[in-house]
Parts: structure tokens; C-alpha cells; sequence
């Protein structure tokens, strides 16, 4: 199960990264439609999700039983293409000049609402319920992922926790394993075979 200290130092990561980046990036392109402000924006909602939904309701019951579970049955009955750019630009816009003391005020906040959260705590996900150590899985995922794709779209080299990466790695490839892809990641990673173009478990 991913730890507060887990999410913390994969922020801090994403953090450091932003307070590099310099002026004439931001709108330089960045993944598919974003430029790297609008990438900055959408990975920032992992950090900033976290104590907005810790101030919601908690759910009574658990629906989402994993971080597999939410990326392999429920992410895309709750997200599209385009609300999701849209949002990315919106959060993108309210990081202002100070993109990363912006996101770290975020994370203090985040911070202090798992601090205050206890272990057994339900997250509500979509209207639905997952632990609180699994929607964190899925928070450090999203921060790795495209911390990663914003290192490569500005240039810079990323700080990521190797403990982060590998949870990361882990959780893509048993998201695969749940969407019936676990033989051709396999064959992939050890080399017997390889993954399609556009290959893709999220």
C-alpha cells in the first residue's frame, strides 16, 4: 500500500521540477494537446485531489476494491478525453506565475489532511468508495507518469523516488495483467515479444 511519505516525496519530485522550468517552456508543447503549463496544471490535481476529496463525505462502503480496479473497470466510465484537457488548461491557468510554490501550498494542505485522515480511511472516488491507500497508489502514479512526461517535454532531468517508479511500473503492469494484457507485458519485458503502438493501460 503507498504511504503519505510515498505521495510527500513524489510531490516534492514534481515540485522541484517546476521551480526548473523556465519562463519561454511553459508554453512550448508538452503531451498531445497541452503545452507544458497545461501538463503542469493536470499533474498538479494529484496533488490537489487529495484534500478535496479527504473533505468530501466519506462513502460507508469500499466499491473500489484496488488502484487496478479504478484504472481497469471505473477511470473511463468517469473521465473523457476532452473534460479531462480542459481541466489540465484550467489547472494550468490557476498556477500562475509561481507554478511551483503554488503546487507546494498544495501539498501542505494535502499534507495535513492525511495527516488528520486515519489509515482505514474511504476515499470518495466518482460517488464511490476506495481506501485510502489505494487512491493514493493512484495519486502517485499520476505524479510519476507525467512528472516523467514533463522532464521529457522541458528537457530536465526528474528527481523521482525509485521506490515511487517501481510502485508505479508495478501498478501499470498489474493494471495489464486485469485487462486480460498480463502474457504480452511479460513476453515485453523479458524480451520475447513486443507491445503494440499506442499500447496503453490508462
Amino acid at each position: 500500500m503507498t504511504t503519505p511519505r510515498t505521495f510527500g516525496q513524489s510531490a516534492e519530485s514534481f515540485v522541484d521540477l517546476l521551480s526548473r522550468v523556465r519562463p519561454e517552456q511553459w508554453d512550448a508543447p508538452g503531451l498531445g494537446r497541452w503545452t507544458v503549463r497545461d501538463l503542469a496544471g493536470h499533474t498538479s490535481r494529484a496533488v490537489l485531489t487529495v484534500s478535496t476529496y479527504l473533505g468530501l463525505d466519506e462513502p460507508s462502503d469500499v466499491t473500489i476494491p484496488s488502484a487496478e480496479a479504478w484504472y481497469s473497470a471505473y477511470a473511463s466510465q468517469f473521465t473523457d478525453a476532452d473534460g479531462v484537457h480542459a481541466r489540465g488548461v484550467e489547472a494550468g491557468r490557476w498556477l500562475g506565475d509561481d507554478p511551483a510554490a503554488r503546487v507546494a501550498e498544495a501539498l501542505v494542505e494535502s499534507r495535513g489532511a492525511l495527516d488528520r485522515a486515519p489509515s482505514n480511511r474511504i476515499v470518495s472516488l466518482g460517488g464511490m468508495g476506495i481506501p485510502l491507500g489505494e487512491y493514493l497508489r493512484t495519486r502517485v502514479f499520476e505524479l510519476v507518469v507525467h512528472t516523467i512526461d514533463l522532464s521529457r517535454a522541458t528537457g530536465l532531468a526528474h528527481t523521482l523516488p525509485t521506490a515511487a517508479v517501481a510502485d508505479t511500473a508495478a501498478l501499470a503492469a498489474r493494471t495489464a495483467t486485469m485487462q486480460g494484457h498480463g502474457e504480452e507485458v511479460l513476453l515485453a519485458l523479458t524480451g520475447r515479444g513486443r507491445l503494440g503502438d499506442g499500447f496503453s493501460v490508462v
